[in-house]
């Protein structure tokens, strides 16, 4: 039997600590969002008042042809500005993408039991974690999220460890996307005046994280957030969304697009995928690129999967501002640090914007 959701504890205990997720209490037949996810009116997102962005997806079969370098600067202007971007022609078949989302939704449709044997502290294996919210914790307010994290190692750690209903997919997404993934990085470092060898690339992208990410509906989306603002800690982010949309961007103080601190919504788009840059490819631009604040919105009509991959260096690498930027720009505008140190800052805390680059900011 179901909590009364009015209760903050059982309501925690039922959702975070026995693993039923969101998923769990919007089954049970609620009504209206509990007290515990309602955001402050600051967080709330207005669906009326916000713009769409109007940026075309970046055709990246063009980077093998005549028109190279205009879609490289395309790449670069995006980087530079909002951080976000959507690519077509990117290498994953398209089938694979609608296959990806409909596993994402019958895992998330099997029993509670089968997917909180993954949760945080009993999960047989630390490359799998099953959980909801980000730190609920310490949050003040719940997101609306359940999700499952599948870290990369290797192909038979994968199929020993990674659950047996959606690693097949989710392996071969990662596969079909790395090549991708070192051409837009290519392109990137190359405009930051780098000569990225193979290796410095495998470096910054050394771990791969698969997530699959679940937002039950809910009958009241203007209360709550299925993600709050952050920007992701890592290297590069590439980002499946269904066709419901929800994925919003903060338009930068210093972006020479839109309004500053606007927020502008990502319109899915089929066969896309979304790219954002991440905290590390901001410190080893020296600020040059941008991480993207960015937030999602719940809604009442249907569920919502997305399912990124996170590309970040090996927790052990030392961060730094590569040295060519620095000598460009005079200056360093990040300190050095042990990536681990801030992985451990970044997971500990809610989510607060940008608030963790303050961790390596000089």
């Amino acid at each position: 039997m179901a909590p009364s959701f009015d209760n903050g504890s059982s309501l925690f205990d039922f959702v975070v600590r026995d693993g039923n997720g969101v998923k769990g209490m919007v089954d049970s037949g609620i009504s209206k969002v509990p007290q515990a996810y309602v955001q402050p009116p600051a967080e709330q997102i207005d669906k009326k008042n916000a713009s769409k962005h109007g940026q075309p997806p970046i055709d990246l079969s063009k980077l093998d042809g005549p028109d190279h370098d205009q879609v490289a600067q395309q790449i670069v202007k995006a980087a530079e500005t909002l951080g976000f971007f959507q690519v077509v022609n990117h290498g994953v078949p398209v089938d694979l993408l609608e296959s990806l989302k409909d596993t994402a939704h019958q895992f998330f449709s099997l029993p509670a039991e089968r997917k909180a044997v993954y949760r945080a502290g009993v999960s047989p294996t630390p490359l799998v974690k099953y959980g909801t919210s980000f730190v609920p914790e310490k949050e003040k307010a719940l997101e609306w999220k359940d999700y499952i994290s599948m870290v990369y190692t290797n192909d038979a750690e994968v199929l020993q460890h990674w659950p047996a209903e959606i690693r097949d997919v989710a392996l071969e997404y990662l596969r079909t996307s790395l090549d991708m993934v070192r051409k837009l990085l290519h392109v990137l470092m190359g405009s930051l005046g780098v000569e990225p060898d193979e290796s410095k690339i495998d470096s910054i992208i050394a771990k791969k994280t698969v997530n699959m990410n679940y937002y039950p509906t809910c009958p009241n989306p203007e209360l709550t957030v299925g993600v709050g603002r952050h920007s992701d800690m890592g290297t590069l982010t590439i980002l499946l969304q269904d066709g419901i949309g929800g994925l919003y961007v903060n338009v930068p103080e210093d972006a020479e697009i839109g309004k500053k601190g606007e927020w502008v919504e990502i319109p899915p788009t089929p066969g896309a995928l979304v790219i954002n840059i991440g905290d590390m490819l901001q410190i080893l631009s020296n600020g040059r690129y941008k991480s993207a604040e960015h937030r999602v919105r719940t809604t009442s009509t249907k569920s919502r999967v997305s399912i990124p991959i996170f590309t970040t260096p090996k927790p052990t690498e030392k961060i730094r501002p590569l040295p060519q930027v620095v000598k460009k720009d005079g200056v360093a505008r990040y300190r050095e640090f042990v990536l681990a140190d801030y992985m451990n800052n970044f997971f500990t805390n809610p989510h607060e914007g940008k608030k963790s680059l303050d961790f390596a900011k000089i």
